[in-house]
């Protein structure tokens, strides 16, 4: 059964990085890809990651490079975010797994894993009930399992805010930005997050409006595949512990001295378990 060595191994076969565009039902889907050295010949199922909301699958990039020496990863930019074109209107979670879905047709993917963050782990929880036969493992960090309060407000107040032409929106996302800011998050990657967020531009609350109106109580109990859930202390430290419940045969493991930013400042911590459960 692989080990922490497996991470190790993947470091030092450097696998190859880089970014590509596919059609999907919106339009243009970018993706962050990362692929074994070896030239395609891959020891386990691929990995699709997506990200959470306002974001795009530049956040996995460390972390790729973890898992990629034994894998073909895939980091999609979802519709609206980075650099994927966005959908015409207000979208469900329902809508943005069936974008991805369309991603996998092209790609002819038989068998892939998903990672979902945050948002992400509504579309992985749709994707994988939606082909069952294709998604042969789930790894969940973060879900958004909310209450009836939380959905209430955002509602009154949703956000990222609106801009605003005296520029105010600005402050009050960075504070936002700030008061959520995970343990050794620099401040450099705290400002290349908030520019991300800001990039989105006035879809930019589209991505958590989604979250808002995706039932998780009634989605995750009827997952089949094996599925991981990791809870960092973030925002979402409830709201996981909820869906630990929801999600009966899980494997769930604590993260509490990790929150935001989990991805880029410590990478292995996710990665080590990972690989462990994919492979299994």
């Amino acid at each position: 059964m692989p080990t922490e060595s497996n991470v190790a191994r993947t470091v030092r076969q450097q696998p190859r990085q880089g970014r590509a565009y596919f059609e999907c039902r919106y339009g243009q889907l970018h993706v962050h890809n990362t692929m074994p050295p070896g030239g395609g010949f891959d020891e386990g199922a691929p990995l699709l990651c997506l990200h959470q909301s306002p974001a795009s699958g530049r956040v996995f990039k460390q972390f790729t490079r973890l898992m990629g020496g034994t894998r073909s990863v895939y980091c999609p930019d979802t519709p609206g975010f980075g650099e994927s074109d966005a959908p015409p209107d207000l979208p469900s979670i329902a809508d943005y797994a069936a974008a991805i879905g369309d991603f996998l047709d092209t790609m002819r993917l038989r068998q892939v894993d998903i990672l979902g963050y945050h948002t992400g782990t509504a579309i992985a929880t749709e994707l994988a009930l939606a082909r069952p036969k294709v998604v042969r493992r789930l790894v969940l960090v973060a879900v958004p399992a909310l209450t009836t309060a939380a959905r209430e407000a955002f509602k009154q107040s949703p956000w990222p805010v609106q801009p605003k032409e005296d520029g105010s929106h600005l402050a009050t996302e960075w504070q936002r930005s700030v008061q959520w800011r995970g343990p050794g998050v620099t401040l450099e990657l705290l400002a290349q997050s908030f520019a991300e967020k800001l990039y989105n531009g006035e879809a930019a609350w589209w991505g958590a409006n989604a979250v808002m109106n995706w039932s998780a109580d009634e989605r995750l109990p009827l997952i089949k595949q094996p599925t991981l859930v990791l809870r960092p202390k973030d925002d979402l430290w409830d709201a996981t512990a909820r869906a630990q419940q929801l999600l009966r045969g899980a494997r769930c493991i604590d993260l509490p001295d990790y929150g935001h930013g989990l991805f880029e400042v410590a990478p292995e911590v996710v990665a080590t378990p990972v690989a462990t459960f994919l492979s299994g």
